[in-house]
């Protein structure tokens, strides 16, 4: 009789196999040992921010290969369950219903999103500056070279986590009187409810972009070095475009959610 499995505690198929050879035999190790802890994920008990064991360890736990584990790892990884952290360990990455929910077809501040979510938030603004448009800014943001305009960059931290960099220009006629204070609190709010703007539109393309020095600097990043990137252009009810916006998101942390209607 073959010796009992460390997963399922009796004499297992993997072992029954045996004699279909060892390439079988480890391919089905190595998913056991998977879905095993993809189910320890799942049900909290190497919860989400939180390192799983060793290597070490895990050899031990499952009386495996090292070689077995590393595949059984990258079928995690494959699956967005885990991530390795080079120096530290296998980081849990997977948290169910806790990412920030992002409506793409809505116009909504950051401050509504978060309240919405039911997360922690506040605005770190890192650039403020008065400019006029350079031919290399116009063909970057849609405004016209010449253009007088608020240049904003601001760090959106969630649960103490700095996620979110944005990085705004604003049409400087359509928003006198904005400060920096008013920028770590709310533009649209100030837009809105002091100047009587109304915001109708809002057009928005959706991209990876590789991590930056400068998104690295002011980002809790881990180790991604790729970003979930929203640029957007919004208009008034006058149709004049008065912000050009690029949010880079940490991938991790978000959800960006749309609902598309065929046939029309």
């Amino acid at each position: 009789m073959p010796n009992n499995c460390k997963l399922c505690g009796v004499g297992c198929l993997y072992l029954l196999m045996a004699p279909l050879g060892r390439d079988v035999a480890m391919r089905m190790i190595y998913f056991e040992i998977y879905e095993d802890l993809r189910d320890k994920i799942l049900e909290g008990t190497y919860p989400y921010q939180t390192f799983i064991p060793s290597e070490t360890k895990l050899v031990s736990m499952y009386e495996c290969s090292h070689n077995t584990l590393r595949k059984a790892i990258s079928v995690l990884m494959l699956h967005g369950f885990v991530q390795p952290i080079r120096g530290k360990g296998v980081l849990v990455i997977y948290r169910p219903e806790r990412r920030a929910n992002f409506v793409l077809g809505d116009i909504e501040t950051f401050k509504e999103a978060a309240a919405r979510n039911g997360l922690d938030a506040t605005t770190r603004v890192h650039v403020f500056q008065r400019i006029v448009a350079s031919a290399q800014v116009a063909e970057a943001t849609g405004f016209a070279a010449g253009d007088e305009l608020w240049h904003l960059e601001r760090v959106r931290v969630l649960e103490g986590k700095a996620l979110i960099r944005d990085k705004s220009y604003f049409l400087a006629s359509a928003l006198p009187g904005l400060t920096a204070s008013i920028a770590e609190d709310s533009v649209y709010a100030y837009a809105e409810d002091v100047l009587g703007m109304k915001i109708v539109t809002s057009k928005r393309v959706v991209t990876l972009d590789y991590v930056t020095a400068e998104d690295r600097a002011v980002m809790d990043l881990l180790d991604f070095d790729m970003l979930a990137v929203v640029s957007n252009r919004t208009f008034n009810e006058q149709g004049v475009m008065f912000e050009s916006t690029q949010s880079r998101h940490r991938p991790d942390y978000f959800m960006f959610n749309n609902t598309a209607v065929r046939g029309y």
